[in-house]
């Protein structure tokens, strides 16, 4: 029999303190390179598909409407299911959120060590995502689970869009103000809470951020005229950056003091309570982006941390007062933290 579902330390399951097992940004970029005309750019109908690198696929039906379709599962981040569960279906929202689109209806993908975990704790898995879908106004509607000895959840999401009002990775231009609306630092709060190191308010802040939905943001970026946008999740900040700005052709500039950061997100990196994903990404990096000799290592390695249900990076093209302003009164923490510019494609500058 497995123990009672309040004596399960999930996090203890999960390969890779603090980690969501994302797929390195490397191994990534190289398993599309192998894939090659497998996955053909988008044409016709087709306005988004997975050679763009984007957060969704988008399929125009007419005139007014275009579905949105995309996936996002991973391991436990947090020892507790119901709030796993949050987490996760706010992570799989975020795709949707981030092509300016909202969600219709959703699916359950779960792995479950069935031998090892009472279905019970699934089944509070489950409830707590079902109800951050319904928070949303997104419907559950079934899904599929396999037996596997790593815990693993998430959702694939289908959602409603504008074809004429998306938001896409590849329109940032040169001049546009680059705004960030969630903290960072869930990578090395959950590596510090598998640890023992991140005390209870530290781990509930972060988990009111990853369990807050995009929905707010993506609805301001719109009406703020916003085309250019991307949701922050495994790569980081600097990874997601980096990507908006290769597939823009463009680089930009990053100011790391005014980068929001999570209430102790920065002891813990202080303290080298950093996850394997975090890593992975400066390793990746460290050719496309330079620090300056004056910023902390500490907030440098936030910058690059593995997020989970991050908020949307947004280029925004006018004046970002009115939208930060906007942001901050539906509760978002948005801050200004760069700036787009001319350069070679991907490079970035932190400052």
């Amino acid at each position: 029999m497995g123990a009672p579902a309040a004596q399960v330390r999930l996090t203890s399951l999960s390969p890779g303190a603090g980690c969501a097992c994302k797929l390195p940004l490397a191994r990534l970029e190289g398993l599309f390179a192998s894939l090659g005309p497998v996955l053909p750019p988008a044409s016709g109908d087709l306005l988004v598909g997975a050679a763009e690198g984007d957060d969704a696929a988008v399929l125009r039906l007419d005139d007014e409407r275009a579905l949105v379709l995309t996936t996002d599962f991973f391991t436990p981040i947090v020892d507790d299911p119901y709030d796993w569960g949050r987490i996760a279906a706010a992570n799989a929202l975020s795709d949707v959120y981030a092509m300016g689109g909202r969600p219709l209806m959703a699916v359950n993908l779960a792995a479950w060590p069935g031998d090892d975990l009472p279905v019970r704790t699934l089944a509070e898995v489950m409830r707590g995502g079902a109800d951050t879908a319904s928070a949303a106004g997104c419907a559950v509607v079934g899904g599929h689970t396999v037996s596997d000895p790593v815990p693993k959840y998430g959702m694939a999401v289908v959602g409603l869009a504008h074809p004429g009002r998306l938001l896409a990775i590849d329109r940032a231009t040169a001049g546009c103000r680059l705004v960030l609306t969630k903290a960072l630092g869930t990578g090395v709060v959950s590596t510090g809470l598998k640890r023992d190191a991140a005390d209870p308010e530290t781990v509930a802040a972060a988990v009111a951020s990853m369990t807050a939905l995009n929905a707010d943001a993506s609805e301001a970026a719109l009406a703020a005229g916003v085309r250019a946008a991307t949701d922050v999740t495994g790569f980081g900040l600097l990874g997601h950056l980096h990507r908006m700005l290769r597939a823009s052709g463009l680089a930009a500039e990053v100011r790391a003091e005014a980068v929001p950061l999570l209430p102790g997100a920065l002891d813990l990196a202080a303290a080298g309570l950093v996850p394997g994903g975090t890593r992975a990404n400066m390793a990746h990096l460290s050719a496309f982006v330079t620090v300056e000799p004056g910023v902390p290592r500490e907030l440098a390695v936030l910058l690059h941390d593995a997020q989970t249900s991050g908020g949307l990076l947004l280029a925004v093209p006018d004046d970002p007062g009115p939208l930060i302003a906007d942001l901050r009164e539906r509760g978002q923490p948005a801050a200004l933290v760069g700036h787009v510019t001319e350069g070679e494609a991907g490079r970035i500058t932190v400052v």
